[in-house]
Formats: structure tokens, C-alpha cells, sequence
């Protein structure tokens, strides 16, 4: 039979790759959720929602001037207060290991290479051509709150990966936010259109998607009619790959059943956007747009962005600012460089405020995605004038399904390791772990 010959592996692969890289997305895209399940959720799930920023911020006017209830919005801040019941403003926590192995108080220059490896994982990024890191808090979440969805998580930038990167660090360090392990960094994409097809799937319109989803589903039928076949006459060692190839299938139909669930009573998507909008602003909205719909449609329970990569020197009109972002983070620590920084720090609030409207937008079960919603913002860094990772800028938005209160204005021990929020934030999440990077427990938030 010829598909027993040897010619045939590729073709095997070749539709392994139809079921990893084109049919899991289309098959991911194919919702929106079930209406009336969602409706009658008595306690819908929540979505976690990571969001980096590099450089840090000037402090004194991001930090708020009161502690605890009544949240007092700093001059940085005052973006998020239409949603003072969904803001928390945590302060004095630290990332020790963005600075070099030792606990030294700053790596200079050296600390942009590790801050967004950090940020999510609390673990020292080591160096060499290789990843070692840790696993990060949104890949901990998705391995128990993506085993129901589509896609256990999306990874998304705004800006490209980038090459060249210091020859003592892997790029992977700069490049994303997410790792599943501490050798296995995820890719972010920053083309809206791709993330759109990995969400819902193949095809510019919602029709041509549809089709394609059912193109396939007879792929998969098609090879499950011959595993019997492929077993029989091929080495032990052809044997194993098989079986794991067949897992890699099942897996597939698991996900084509759920995604079949959820199409009942579905309303059409959009049609997929046609590439990365020419402006920084449009481009996050984008996004952000996205990651809304993901949320929606529970394509996805979990997602990341990384709005800028640390060492970029964009330009942001939109902030009244000409410097670009990197250069004006250097302020010399002289005021008025500093409240010029500072007018970069408010835009981005404002951008990342536009997000938490369109999720206090969409309905939720009895809520909206907002209430439903924990959403990380902040840096690894907190003067990057002087490449310092304490205090830094956090704040938690959303009320994670009822599980986090707002309007608060929490302050820690100063050096308070963050990975000790990373911890409390999982188990906020009903996710059981019981350590995270460099945590010495969760904090009480």
C-alpha cells in the first residue's frame, strides 16, 4: 500500500503540520462561545490578562500619595479612574532578579536583556545562547485554565522580534514574556491579521473560515481511518512516532468537539483585519480588540502583550513627547525630563484604559469581562535612568469574577519580591502552585 511506503512520511508530516500550524487555528476560530451557556454560567470563569511595559515609569508621579481604600489617582494614573472599583495600585515590590546573579542593586545596561524575561517568571535569566529561565505565571495559568478552551493562551507584541540582541544573552529574552518551561520561550506575533487566524481561524471572511473548518475535519476522519493501517509492518521506532503523532490527533478532535459545541447560536465574526495598522495607537486598539474578542468568545482564557520591547525608541505622537521612548527614559534625573517621561507613562495608561472600557463593554455572564478579568500592567524596571527593578509600577485591573476588590492602593515591605504577587494572583485564580520564581509566599491582595 503506498501509504506504507517511505515516500509517504512526508506526507504524514506535512498533515501533522495542517493540524499544528493551519488547522488548530482555524479550528480555534470557529466561535463565538454559546450564548446561552455563557448566559447561564452561574460563576463564568475568569480570563487573566498580562500586560509589559519596559522602562519604567517616573515613580513619584505614578504612585499614589494615600494607602488603602479611596484609591487617590496619581498624575500617571488618572487614565483608569472611570474604573476605581476595578483598580488596585500595588506598591514597594521588586525584581531582584532582573540585576545579575549575587543580588547586586543594578546590572546596568545589562538589566534590559533580563527585565521582560522576569517579569512573569521572577526567575533568573542565565545566560548563553539558550533560554533558562522559569516558567511564567500566564503559561502556570494556562495549564489549568486553558484545558477547556481552544487555545490554552496567546502570546502578542506590538513590536517585531528583534535580532542582534547582547551576544552574553539568547534574544528570546527581549523577544516575549511567556515560558512554558524555563527552556521554552513562546513566540509573540505582533501582525494582527496572523493573531486573528490563530484565533479564529483561516480565511478573510467568516464564511470562508467556516468552510475551511469543515475541509478540516474531513482531514481528520481521513488519517483516522488509516492509523490502524500505518501501524502494521513499520519498525518499533516508526511505532513510537506514530503513537505520538496519533496523540497530537486526538488532541485535534478534542479541540474540533469543543469548538462544535460552542458554534451553536454563534453570530458571524469579523472579517480578519488586513495586516498591522501604520500607527502605534491603531495598532494596540487592534489588538486589544482582539484579546476582547478572544475573552468573548473563550477562545482563550489567558493572553499576554507586550506593548514595547525594552531598548525601543519609538516615538509616541499621541504623548505631545518627540523624544523617542527609550531616550526619554534617560532623564538625568533632571524634573522637567522626568514629567516628560512621565507624559509617555500617561499615554500608555490612557491606551491600556480604552482596553479596560471595551471589557467593561462586553457583557459576561451577570457582568461584564472587566469584572470577570485580572489584568497585570507594569514594568520590570522602575527608574530605567538608572536600570534599578525596585520599587516598580504595578497595578492589577479587573475583578477577577468577584475574587478581587478595587479601589485600593496596596503598599508592601519595601523589597517585597513580586513573584510573591505572581503567586497570589494564581491562586486568585484557583491555580495550585506553590511557588513562582524567587516567591517567599503570596501577599495578601
Amino acid at each position: 500500500m503506498t501509504f506504507l511506503t517511505r515516500k509517504h512520511l512526508p506526507r504524514r508530516t506535512v498533515l501533522r503540520g495542517l493540524g499544528v500550524t493551519v488547522a488548530l487555528p482555524v479550528l480555534d476560530a470557529m466561535i463565538p462561545a454559546a450564548t446561552a451557556l455563557a448566559q447561564t454560567a452561574a460563576r463564568p470563569k475568569p480570563r487573566l490578562s498580562c500586560i509589559y511595559i519596559p522602562h519604567g515609569a517616573t515613580m513619584d508621579l505614578w504612585t499614589p500619595k494615600t494607602v488603602g481604600r479611596d484609591l487617590e489617582f496619581s498624575q500617571i494614573l488618572k487614565p483608569f479612574e472611570p474604573f476605581r472599583q476595578s483598580i488596585t495600585v500595588i506598591s514597594n515590590l521588586a525584581h531582584r532578579n532582573v540585576a545579575p546573579a549575587g543580588g547586586e542593586d543594578s546590572g546596568g545596561a545589562e538589566n534590559h536583556s533580563r527585565a521582560a524575561a522576569v517579569f512573569l517568571t521572577g526567575a533568573h535569566p542565565f545566560k548563553g545562547d539558550m533560554a533558562k529561565v522559569g516558567a511564567s505565571a500566564d503559561q502556570i495559568a494556562a495549564a489549568v485554565m486553558g484545558q477547556d478552551t481552544p487555545l490554552p493562551s496567546i502570546e502578542m507584541s506590538i513590536e517585531p522580534a528583534i535580532g542582534g540582541c547582547d551576544l552574553a544573552f539568547t534574544c528570546a529574552y527581549r523577544n516575549t514574556l511567556s515560558y512554558k518551561n524555563e527552556s521554552l520561550p513562546l513566540p509573540m506575533e505582533n501582525d494582527p491579521q496572523r493573531v486573528f487566524e490563530r484565533l479564529f481561524g483561516d480565511g478573510s471572511t467568516d464564511a470562508q473560515r467556516r468552510e475551511r473548518r469543515a475541509q478540516s475535519a474531513s482531514i481528520l476522519d481521513s488519517i483516522r481511518s488509516q492509523a490502524s493501517q500505518l501501524q502494521r509492518g513499520i519498525s518499533a521506532a516508526d511505532r513510537a512516532r506514530m503513537d505520538d503523532y496519533l496523540q497530537e490527533v486526538r488532541e485535534i478532535e478534542r479541540r474540533v468537539q469543543r469548538i462544535g459545541e460552542k458554534l451553536a447560536g454563534s453570530t458571524a465574526l469579523p472579517d480578519a483585519p488586513a495586516g498591522t495598522p501604520p500607527s502605534f495607537e491603531a495598532h494596540v486598539e487592534l489588538m486589544f480588540d482582539l484579546q476582547v474578542l478572544a475573552f468573548k468568545t473563550e477562545i482563550t482564557r489567558v493572553a499576554t502583550l507586550m506593548m514595547a520591547r525594552d531598548n525601543s525608541n519609538t516615538r509616541y505622537a499621541g504623548s505631545g513627547v518627540a523624544e523617542g521612548f527609550h531616550n526619554a527614559s534617560h532623564h538625568s534625573n533632571e524634573r522637567r525630563n522626568m514629567e516628560q517621561f512621565a507624559l509617555i507613562n500617561a499615554f500608555h495608561a490612557n491606551l491600556i484604559a480604552r482596553f479596560l472600557a471595551k471589557l467593561q463593554n462586553t457583557p459576561d455572564g451577570e457582568h461584564n469581562l472587566l469584572h470577570n478579568t485580572m489584568a497585570l500592567y507594569g514594568s520590570s524596571m522602575s527608574d530605567a535612568n538608572e536600570h534599578n527593578f525596585d520599587p516598580l509600577p504595578i497595578i492589577l485591573a479587573g475583578n477577577a469574577g468577584g475574587r478581587l476588590q478595587g479601589n485600593r492602593h496596596l503598599s508592601f515591605a519595601p523589597h517585597t519580591p513580586m513573584s510573591n504577587l505572581l503567586l497570589a494572583m494564581l491562586h486568585r485564580l484557583d491555580v495550585p502552585v506553590g511557588k513562582i520564581g524567587d516567591s517567599t509566599g503570596a501577599l495578601e491582595i
